[in-house]
């Protein structure tokens, strides 16, 4: 058995759906987020460039994932994820990035693992589906719990910009973004 921090070679790739395709060009709307520190985010507020990654859900290491989890095109991976945000956040920041992620999971929830793993910026909880109803985000379903599909979503001044959907392995995800933002006119 792989831990959560690792990702098996075996995993299924997630095809592209076309579950995003109706982001880009889309404003965010104006509904706040509870986040990991404490604080709400107005999303429609948002200046500047901003990332914001979503992912199922993380879960504690000694916590049992779903039966078939590892089976689910895209499910396994959210742990890998979000170290490799972590990991990438200075070169984020440094191309002007506010980078958040996002779950559909309680903030108590998310802040254990904000905790456990040093995150260095806030992670959303959208746990009361406001903005995965406004902007129709991609959702499946594993042991009777409704998740986010994982991508990343690209801000611009509230202005989604650009989506890398499907994200594929899960640990790849900032490097498309940084590569995304060294080349755009963002």
């Amino acid at each position: 058995m792989v831990g959560f921090d690792k990702l098996p070679d075996n995993l299924p790739k997630p095809i592209d759906d076309g579950a995003t395709s109706h982001l880009p060009g889309q404003r965010l709307p104006a509904i706040c987020l509870p986040s990991t520190d404490g604080l709400e985010v107005e999303l429609a507020g948002l200046k500047g460039k901003v990332v914001i990654y979503c992912y199922p859900k993380t879960s504690k290491p000694d916590e049992v994932m779903p039966e078939g989890w590892d089976q689910i095109p895209g499910a396994r991976g959210c742990t890998p994820q979000n170290y490799s945000y972590r990991d990438h956040y200075k070169e984020l920041q440094q191309l002007g990035a506010q980078v958040f992620g996002l779950s559909m999971q309680a903030t108590d929830e998310q802040k254990e693992m904000v905790d456990r793993v040093k995150m260095p910026f806030p992670i959303l909880s959208d746990k009361e589906m406001k903005l995965t109803k406004a902007l129709k985000l991609p959702t499946f379903v594993a042991a009777d719990m409704l998740l986010l599909k994982r991508f990343t979503m690209i801000i611009k001044n509230a202005e989604i910009k650009a989506v890398h959907y499907p994200v594929f392995p899960s640990d790849s995800d900032p490097k498309w973004v940084i590569g995304y933002l060294s080349k755009s006119n963002l």
